[in-house]
């Protein structure tokens, strides 16, 4: 042969596929080892900054539909930090003990507009007698959600309805959960486009491409990625601000990309600590209650997901069913201490702070429940945490391109238990991700046009209940899948395999790994007098 040997032929095991893993390698600390205190305590800081743009988006948004002012906004931003601090702690020290950090979430904004809309109010002149009154309403309706969680959590109601997960229907679930918040990714990101897509491509070279090609002794760049880049664009924004750049532009658009039009500074006092019943006693109406506890399912199936990725991230093993049942009984605590307190806002685990978990690789419980000390701290100290919740919408959701797009990869990789070459695999994978983005964008661009959902008889609660719950995405694959990888074709022998049940055996029982102990165990020896199984 002209021009040379020809080349090696390749060896036997570079033409084997990757091996399967019940945890993810790669992961520099994992649940149970911490990083140095000064690392830490920065890495618990980047925490507390991502899961900003949640506590702030949420509030700004329903504050002024129920009347309230610029005080009453940040009074509620304030109040949804300092209870998610509490409720972060709860989770990582008595619910799954994972590094889940446990904030607002949107799936209880259209039951609390619904709230706002009530007729009711209508006749309320005074703006904020009337949002002290709706945000009353709210507290009423969170309080009663609640006991879904609690009930379903404790009782073990959720360890049975998990036992029989496989990753085939936990793929999409997990994936949408992440892949499903696209809107809140560049769409926002498009409306202050100068200052949101510098955001994008710094934090893509800062975690990316930088530390391949600058080799450090420690990762430090990556690692750290999101405050860098923040605080290179924030500041960029800040002298576009005052360098009149948008002094003549629309309102919307000086309102994406000022850093001094979010009025939380100004508004937000010195010193503050937030109090249960500090708007009054709570109101209650069946109704809406009904509404609040959909939604509360909802954030229930949403967060079984996100549960699932958190576990992933940190190198942990599979979460035994028993630990995920009490993890939702703990996050049911957390949306009575949103009504307790009045959040306007039920809880539900970060999304964003998971997807931070895979662009750092650090799963430590320990930085997570240092975030939840900056989360108290910085509610308390008003003008302090108002500082920082006045980053522009577009760089945060800058961020949230990156973390969500970690967290829906997480998900695609429990395809690796799977047999992607089964028909059965591909129809219920393709079919139930399908169904899960295109009924939620027919609910929402119906809502959009029509001002109400496709679901509008003469019963409110029944049509916010119906509403509520097709209008998420990742719910919907979740139950899909769950519906189709339980019932087809269950009764063939290669199914079991095919939908990678068989993987998963060990971890579906506490005792029967040993390492669950390491991971999911009880502080204080509590798990003598709460046992897991």
């Amino acid at each position: 042969m002209a021009g040379g040997g020809a080349a090696a032929a390749p060896k036997q095991d570079e033409l084997q596929p990757h091996p399967v893993r019940d945890q993810l390698p790669y992961v520099s600390y994992c649940i149970t080892s911490p990083p140095p205190w000064p690392e830490a305590i920065l890495l618990g800081f980047q925490h507390y900054l991502v899961m900003l743009g949640t506590t702030v988006i949420i509030p700004t948004a329903l504050v002024p539909q129920m009347g309230g002012n610029n005080e009453d906004k940040a009074k509620v931003i304030q109040t949804v930090l300092f209870v998610a601090g509490i409720n972060t702690l709860l989770q990582t020290f008595f619910g799954t003990r994972l590094p889940a950090v446990v904030g607002g979430s949107y799936s209880f904004v259209a039951p609390t507009i619904s709230i706002i809309l009530a007729g009711r109010y209508n006749n309320i002149a005074d703006p904020h007698e009337r949002f002290r009154r709706v945000i009353r309403g709210t507290q009423g309706a969170l309080i009663v959600a609640s006991t879904l969680q609690i009930i379903v959590g404790f009782s073990g109601l959720w360890r049975i309805v998990t036992r029989i997960l496989s990753p085939l229907s936990v793929a999409p679930l997990v994936a949408l959960v992440g892949f499903g918040l696209y809107e809140l990714g560049f769409p926002v990101v498009a409306k202050c486009i100068e200052i949101g897509l510098p955001e994008i491509i710094l934090l893509v070279l800062f975690a990316e491409f930088i530390p391949h090609a600058v080799r450090l002794t420690r990762p430090i760049l990556n690692r750290f990625a999101v405050i860098v880049s923040v605080a290179i664009v924030w500041l960029f924004a800040f002298f576009l601000t005052v360098g009149g750049t948008y002094r003549h532009d629309r309102p919307k658009t000086q309102l994406h990309c000022r850093t001094d039009k979010s009025g939380l500074v100004g508004a937000a006092p010195w010193i503050s600590v937030p109090y249960p019943f500090q708007w009054g006693a709570p109101t209650f109406n069946a109704g809406e209650a009904f509404a609040m506890m959909a939604a509360s399912f909802v954030a229930l199936v949403e967060s079984t997901g996100t549960y699932i990725a958190i576990s992933r991230f940190s190198s942990a093993t599979p979460l035994p069913p028993s630990v995920l049942s009490r993890g939702i009984g703990w996050q049911g605590i957390g949306i009575l201490l949103d009504g307790l307190f009045g959040t306007a806002n039920g809880s539900t685990v970060s999304v964003e702070n998971a997807g931070l978990l895979g662009l750092t690789r650090v799963g430590s419980r320990r930085v997570v429940q240092i975030a939840a000390g900056f989360m108290i701290f910085f509610s308390v100290l008003g003008k302090f945490g108002a500082v920082f919740a006045s980053v522009p919408a577009p760089i945060i959701s800058a961020v949230y391109c990156l973390l969500f797009a970690y967290v829906g990869s997480v998900g695609l990789s429990f395809l690796q238990f799977c047999n992607l070459n089964s028909f059965r695999t591909k129809f219920i994978l393709g079919f139930s991700v399908f169904l899960g983005l295109s009924v939620p964008q027919y609910f929402n661009e119906y809502t959009s046009v029509a001002g109400y959902g496709p679901v509008h008889t003469g019963a409110r609660w029944f049509n916010d209940i119906i509403n509520v719950i097709f209008s998420s995405k990742a719910f919907v694959a979740g139950i899909v899948a769950y519906f189709l990888d339980n019932t087809l074709h269950r009764g063939d022998s290669d199914v079991r395999r095919d939908r990678g049940y068989h993987f998963w055996d060990r971890f579906r029982s506490f005792k029967t790994d040993s390492r669950s102990e390491e991971f999911y165990s009880l502080p204080f020896n509590l798990d003598k007098f709460f046992p897991s199984i």
